[in-house]
């Protein structure tokens, strides 16, 4: 699917790709300098506030005004040189199209004459690609990605670390980062900063066996989830679903360092998109997709107004979550 999104500057917008079992989502964002009363609308028939405006597959722009700077966005590729079928939960899959998928995207964002680069979130090969084959199936699908003509960033998901560990996958994807953590950020203009989370940062999978991180998810997961297969939310309620082994948390130290992150970036005056594969909302996102300490992240987000977006993969329905910004404290609650 494609879709053009303008973000404005009073809304903190949570939004996941929506994605058919036989697609990615490819969008393009438009970050818009206009005024702090103005709002935003997109389609889909997703509800927007009072005075929002309504985009259709194009940008939508008030007269006169133009982007600060456009990005492409793309998610779950999930591919596979193996024949049709269906992933874990049953749903179909069509592994070698998805390919194809994301070399159309490529095409559109490199004719794109504004477009500033992509940020590809995560999975971009099957967890059910043959281990042997696992990777020259990365190394394929990163190919196709440097075939774009803008800068490509890059995060991980549950998918890729089922295939390469980070040790490998990420000077492959070119992620940058410290003692192995894929989370980094970088401003595409003065006004703008984006800011990437490892939400596999205390995970079961990706690490060494052996790793204290490892360890340490496998303790959480033994506490919270008493299902033999950790990956099973069976039996599971409410929120308590998400706290399967797919999942994964953002530890203490990249906490501090987004805090600090954020802070540096209210002084700076500037606004910032937090992106992770996995999703932080709950209205946004299914209960079993979410980040398994997404209240711990937003608790941070919400102590600054300089945040305007949160971007997601992992949860393949899609979904989007407007939050006013006076609301601070509290459930998110739509406009």
């Amino acid at each position: 699917m494609g879709n053009s999104i303008s973000v404005t500057q009073n809304w903190l917008l949570l939004f996941k790709g929506q994605i058919s079992p036989s697609s990615v989502c490819s969008v393009t964002i438009h970050l818009m300098g206009i005024c702090p009363g103005d709002a935003m609308g997109l389609t889909n028939g997703l509800a927007s506030p009072p005075g929002a405006m309504g985009l259709t597959n194009g940008l939508a722009s008030p007269p006169g005004k133009k982007p600060l700077f456009s990005f492409g966005i793309i998610s779950d590729v999930q591919y596979a040189d193996i024949p049709d079928g269906h992933s874990f939960h049953g749903v179909p899959r069509y592994y070698r199209h998805s390919i194809h998928v994301l070399q159309r995207a490529i095409q559109k964002w490199s004719s794109h004459q504004n477009l500033n680069f992509v940020i590809n979130f995560g999975d971009i090969v099957d967890g059910k690609c043959p281990p042997g084959q696992s990777l020259d199936a990365v190394k394929k699908v990163n190919d196709e990605f440097q075939k774009c003509n803008r800068h490509v960033y890059h995060l991980i998901g549950n998918h890729c670390l089922y295939n390469l560990p980070r040790d490998k996958l990420l000077p492959l994807l070119k992620i940058p980062g410290v003692n192995g953590l894929a989370c980094y950020d970088f401003s595409p203009c003065p006004e703008y900063r984006i800011v990437v989370l490892d939400g596999y940062d205390i995970s079961a999978i990706g690490w060494p066996q052996g790793h204290p991180k490892t360890l340490q998810a496998l303790e959480f997961l033994e506490k919270k989830n008493p299902n033999s297969d950790k990956n099973s939310p069976a039996g599971l309620l409410g929120l308590e679903r998400r706290f399967v082994m797919f999942n994964g948390a953002v530890g203490r130290e990249q906490l501090e360092w987004l805090d600090g992150t954020l802070q540096d970036a209210t002084k700076l005056k500037q606004k910032v998109i937090v992106c992770c594969h996995l999703p932080f909302d709950n209205v946004a996102s299914d209960q079993e997709a979410l980040l398994w300490n997404y209240d711990e992240v937003m608790n941070i987000i919400h102590q600054y107004n300089c945040v305007k977006a949160c971007l997601s993969g992992h949860d393949h329905k899609g979904g989007i979550q407007l939050i006013p910004m006076e609301y601070t404290t509290g459930p998110l609650k739509q406009p």
